[in-house]
């Protein structure tokens, strides 16, 4: 098994919206920090690209793309720097999903689509993304991604029946699109198990591990489904995922375990076998390690907080002034 197909698979997109930007000289547009992931195209003309998380600012050109993590913020420009105006603010005002702004100088259009994501689901895909993470204009990936949002700017302007449907399943399909670029243009030096993915031997091993995480695994197992001896596969596994193969495997089992806990009725026993532990109590020990909270708890925690209410109390979550588990500004 793939454990990339797994895992987006597992994924879903809770929610997705989209808006374009027709800037025209002097602009700019400030994008806090939120909870949720963008991808941006610059459809036509040019604009500066600036972050915290960036040396320095990075100019663009028409059909350039980048991926922004959740919780991370920036702004889009022109070269003369003008005035910033929040995105939100914008959006609240637009007509449809159109939003004009700047003066009457030189036009750059931009088409921008926001995700929130089931965090649990995304875990293992979204600590390894960069904060934010440009694709390369001349990359196939690139323009499969560019080509859907065309396909998603098209659906917005012609205004068709079921418009709204077809633009939230090509979303859908697009930040899918986003991740299996990012995981296809992960650099030969990065660290991390979708890096390891690019050693031919390593990816044997690792889809054959999490075919099946219920199985007792050993290194020598791995090292065989690896071709390779079991010094040689261990020291290549840490150098190329930061991470022993035993330690890889519990990370996994604790990934798929609390997707159990939180999708299924299956009791704390029943998910201990399926994530490989003999009963219960040892799946239990070993969350609590990890977690910092028993299974149980975990479990009730998470699904209080899909539903919108207070773990603490059971009451929706708006009336009693705990966050809401989301950002939707």
């Amino acid at each position: 098994m793939d454990p990339v197909d797994d895992l987006l698979a597992t994924m879903r997109v809770e929610d997705a919206r989209y808006v374009r930007v027709e800037a025209r000289a002097p602009w700019g547009v400030s994008f806090p920090p939120r909870n949720l992931a963008r991808l941006v195209l610059i459809a036509d003309g040019s604009c500066l690209l600036d972050s915290d998380v960036l040396e320095s600012p990075q100019h663009l050109r028409s059909n350039d793309c980048f991926l922004v993590r959740a919780g991370v913020g920036f702004v889009l420009r022109d070269a003369d720097g003008g005035e910033l105006l929040d995105c939100d603010h914008l959006a609240a005002q637009a007509s449809g999903t159109l939003v004009r702004v700047g003066g009457d100088g030189a036009s750059t259009r931009i088409v921008s689509t926001r995700f929130t994501f089931d965090n649990v689901a995304a875990e293992p895909l979204f600590a390894l993304l960069p904060p934010l993470f440009r694709l390369r204009p001349d990359a196939a990936a690139g323009e499969v991604l560019r080509a859907t949002l065309r396909l998603i700017e098209h659906e917005s302007s012609a205004n068709g029946l079921g418009a709204g449907f077809v633009m939230s399943r090509l979303s859908d399909t697009l930040f899918v699109q986003a991740l299996r670029t990012f995981c296809a243009d992960v650099g030969a030096g990065t660290i991390g198990w979708i890096a390891a993915l690019r050693d031919p031997r390593l990816a044997r091993a690792i889809q054959e591990l999490h075919a099946d995480l219920s199985r007792k695994w050993t290194v020598g197992e791995l090292a065989r489904a690896a071709g390779m001896s079991r010094s040689a596969f261990a020291a290549l596994f840490s150098e190329r995922t930061g991470d022993t193969p035993q330690g890889h495997l519990a990370t996994w089992r604790m990934y798929r375990a609390k997707v159990l806990l939180r999708e299924t009725p299956l009791s704390v026993q029943e998910i201990a076998t399926e994530v490989g532990y003999e009963t219960g109590a040892a799946l239990s020990r070993a969350f609590s390690r990890r977690e910092g909270v028993s299974p149980g708890t975990w479990r009730h925690t998470a699904r209080a907080s899909a539903a919108g209410e207070d773990p603490r109390s059971g009451s929706p979550s708006g009336l009693t002034g705990t966050p809401q588990p989301k950002d939707r500004a």
